[in-house]
């Protein structure tokens, strides 16, 4: 089997690149490098440019046969959604659109999505199920929402199947090292309390301390990115295997807030941790927590690392790599 991973130099994405080339499948790698690293894609073969290039996606699906196409080429930062819609709406919709009519074109009807628990908005439950009502805050949410819609039109128009895999906050990095999250800016909570942690930031930013949450912080399902890698594979053997399409919800079922993942870095890295009290940010709700039940059911799929120590622990040997790097 031959797949195409677009993103596939970004966090998840090259982790997916190693979880495939791992199980002996054959992988391409298609990125722009706007915020990948090329260094992180360890297994396959790499050819730089944008999925909005349909001249670019004429080219690599004409020259090679590809059994299924990964996406994570999206831009992916809430507050910035808010700020710059045009630029989220562009990428993570329109170009969107030109790779999957170039799939279509050629031939190739095997798709997995990486979506985001911020299609639901303010949840209206303690754990998000695939049925739960779908209201994006963001711009973010509201453009992997619109993906999943055309989907389902591409689905019963052309025979494009998919599976839309809506993960909460992923974090960590491969227990094997070499590779982790590195991105530039960096704004996810983890690897910022842990470059604090580290020396290579003063601190971190606490935003918003007056939510409905138990502390006032945010709460968060945090999911290891290699069990997210394997979610994906197991989406893609059902399509292969003649599956429908489907969406699935991907977390570990546990809420933490944010002073409590302080609380955990704290401990896992044996250091103190400056932290700075700051205003809410545009766009967060106060509590995203998953119910994965359908996946399980469905796939097969049984997270391996849901503790949160451990999550952090793995990231936490990643931002020492990194630190060492700097010195």
């Amino acid at each position: 089997m031959h797949v195409l991973i677009v993103g596939g130099a970004g966090y998840i994405g090259s982790h997916m690149v190693r979880c495939l080339g791992k199980a002996g499948i054959e992988v391409t790698t298609l990125d722009d490098l706007s915020s990948g690293r090329r260094d992180a894609v360890t297994h396959g073969e790499f050819v730089e440019g944008n999925l909005g290039d349909r001249a670019l996606l004429d080219a690599l699906f004409g020259e090679r046969n590809f059994d299924g196409v990964m996406h994570f080429a999206a831009h992916i930062e809430v507050g910035e959604s808010v700020v710059d819609p045009a630029k989220y709406y562009r990428n993570n919709v329109v170009n969107t659109q030109v790779l999957l009519d170039a799939m279509r074109d050629h031939g190739v009807l095997q798709f997995v999505f990486s979506s985001t628990a911020a299609i639901f908005g303010e949840p209206v439950r303690d754990r998000i199920d695939e049925s739960h009502p779908k209201a994006p805050i963001n711009p973010y949410g509201r453009s992997k929402l619109m993906v999943e819609e055309i989907l389902g039109d591409y689905d019963a128009a052309y025979g494009l199947r998919s599976a839309c895999l809506r993960y909460f906050n992923a974090a960590g990095a491969d227990p094997a090292g070499g590779i982790g999250e590195c991105h530039d800016p960096e704004t996810h909570l983890v690897p910022l309390v842990l470059r604090a942690a580290s020396g290579r930031r003063e601190s971190i930013s606490v935003f918003g301390s007056d939510y409905d949450t138990p502390d006032g912080t945010c709460v968060r399902d945090y999911i290891h990115v290699n069990d997210l890698c394997d979610a994906h594979l197991l989406a893609l053997r059902s399509l292969w295997d003649g599956g429908g399409s489907a969406a699935y919800n991907l977390g570990n079922g546990s809420g933490f807030s944010v002073r409590e993942v302080i609380d955990t870095a704290a401990g896992v890295t044996g250091r103190d941790i400056a932290v700075v009290e700051a205003e809410r940010r545009a766009g967060d709700p106060g509590t995203l927590v998953a119910d994965s039940t359908l996946a399980q059911a469905e796939l097969g799929w049984r997270p391996q690392y849901a503790d949160l120590a451990t999550i952090v622990e793995h990231a936490w040997r990643w931002e020492q790599a990194l630190a060492s790097a700097e010195r």
